[in-house]
C-alpha cells in the first residue's frame, strides 16, 4: 500500500467521521479540519457517493445536508480498523530497530544515548531505551539515534 492511498483512505476516514458526527457540515469546514482545498474534500465526497457510502441531499437553497448509508457506516468501520492495524505495525517495526540499534550499544559497551528528533518515534524510542535498561542523556560523546521521520540511524559508533 502506497503512501498516498494510506493518506487518502485516513481521509475518507476522517470524511465519513466528521459527516456522521455533523450531517450539516459544509466543505469548506471539512477541508479546515483535514487541512486540505476544498478542491480536495469534494474529489473525496464525490468518490464517497460514487462508493454508495455517502448521500447528498438538499437541506435549504445552497445547504447540502451528507448522509451516511450503511455501506459508509461500514466503510469507515473498516477504514479504522485498517488505520489501527498500520499503526501497530509502525509502532512494532520502530520498536525492534530501535532494539536492534540497543544491541549494537550495548554490544560496544554503551549504555547511554542520545535521541535526536521529537515526536511519536522519538516517544517509542524512549519506551524501547527504558525497556531495554539504557538511560537517555544530552551527551554528544555518547551513541545518538537520529530520527528522520520513521527512519532512524544509529550514529557516534565509531
Amino acid at each position: 500500500m502506497t503512501v498516498e492511498s494510506t493518506n487518502e483512505e485516513l481521509r475518507e476516514l476522517t470524511l465519513l467521521e466528521q459527516i456522521e458526527s455533523d450531517p450539516d457540515v459544509n466543505q469548506s469546514t471539512l477541508a479546515r479540519q483535514l487541512g486540505v482545498a476544498v478542491g480536495t474534500v469534494n474529489w473525496h465526497i464525490k468518490r464517497l457517493i460514487a462508493k454508495g457510502a455517502v448521500k447528498v441531499s438538499r437541506a435549504e437553497r445552497k445547504k447540502l445536508r451528507y448522509i451516511i448509508t450503511p455501506e459508509g457506516l461500514a466503510l469507515r468501520a473498516r477504514l479504522a480498523v485498517d488505520y489501527v492495524e498500520r499503526s501497530f505495525s509502525v509502532y512494532r517495526r520502530t520498536r525492534q530497530r530501535v532494539k536492534d540499534h540497543l544491541l549494537k550499544v550495548k554490544q560496544a559497551g554503551f549504555d547511554r544515548v542520545r535521541i535526536v528528533g521529537s515526536g511519536d518515534v522519538a516517544d517509542i524510542c524512549k519506551l524501547t531505551c527504558i525497556e531495554q535498561g539504557v538511560s537517555i542523556v544530552n551527551d554528544k560523546t555518547v551513541p545518538a539515534l537520529v530520527l528522520d521521520g520513521y527512519k532512524i540511524k544509529l550514529e557516534g559508533m565509531e
